[in-house]
This record gives structure tokens, sequence and C-alpha cells, in this order.
């Protein structure tokens, strides 16, 4: 078996595939499916892409100490647990729907998800435990982080001639 195909294989095994998961369920394993198809983990979960996509239990959505840097300021990914707390599951279906972030959180692909993928993305953050500490806080354009940060530019455009 190549490594890719044991991966595949692996991966399998590990996430419940979306054939076994009905659309419209609500639950803790379809939370955690949605999650790391919904990228949550990328950014929400601290060191979560130098472990390869594995989740630790322990770091799992209590956001990241790396800011986001851009014209708007530097962002940080929210500690989710935490703010679930702040929420029962009618009001944090209701909070997501009408959100807006600032870059680089894609908040619209949030606003688009059904009811029940938001439902149960609930239920699995509520499942981890604890919410620990709170991520650092959002510093305002030309305010130097005091930890480490990702610089996003926008593009360029060219001139024309």
């Amino acid at each position: 078996m190549r490594a890719i195909e044991f991966c595949a294989a692996v991966a399998l095994c590990i996430v419940p595939s979306s054939q076994l998961l009905a659309a419209d369920e609500v639950s803790v394993e379809r939370g955690l499916y949605v999650s790391i198809i919904g990228g949550c983990h990328f950014c929400h979960t601290e060191g979560y892409r130098e472990a390869d996509g594995k989740i630790d239990p322990e770091k799992a959505l209590k956001g990241s100490s790396i800011g986001w840097q851009g014209p708007w300021g530097t962002t940080y990914a929210a500690n989710l647990r935490d703010s679930a707390m702040g929420f029962n599951e009618d009001k944090w279906v209701d909070h997501l729907k009408n959100k807006v972030n600032l870059p680089p959180m894609p908040w619209y692909q949030v606003q688009a998800m059904s009811d029940s993928d938001l439902r149960s993305i609930y239920l699995y953050i509520k499942s981890l435990g604890p919410p620990g500490e709170l991520a650092p806080f959002y510093r305002e354009p030309g305010k130097e982080p005091r930890t480490p940060y990702v610089t996003l530019v926008p593009p360029q455009t060219p001139k024309k001639k």
C-alpha cells in the first residue's frame, strides 16, 4: 500500500464519512467533520498545521496566538470554546448567521452553512471541555502585535499602459 493510500485509509477511519452523516443530522461527530472540512482548526487550533492536521484535543478550537496582519490591523483566531459558552444552541446559530468578522475569517462561508452544520459544530465545541485561556485580542492598524504574525498584503493592481 502506498503512503498516500494508507493516509487516505486512516483518514476514513478517523473522520466520519459525509455519506455516513446525514446532511440534516445534528451530532458531535458531524460537528467534528464540519470543523475539519470547514477549515476551523486551521486557524482556531494552535499547532494544527504543524501537526499535519492531527487534532490535539487539549488545544482543539482554543484559538491561536498567531496574528493575521493587514490593512485592517491584526486579528487573531478566537477561542471558540470560550465563545460558545456565551450562547445556547439557537443563539449560536443566530450569532454565526449574522456575524461579520475582519479578515482572514471567512464569515461568508460560515453564514452559508446549514443550521444543522452550525448546531453540530456547537455540540462538538461544547464536547471539548473547558475553554482555557483567551486568544490575544485585535490590534488596530499601526499597533505592533505582541505575538508572531502573518502579514497578508492585498494584491497590487498593475498600472495600465
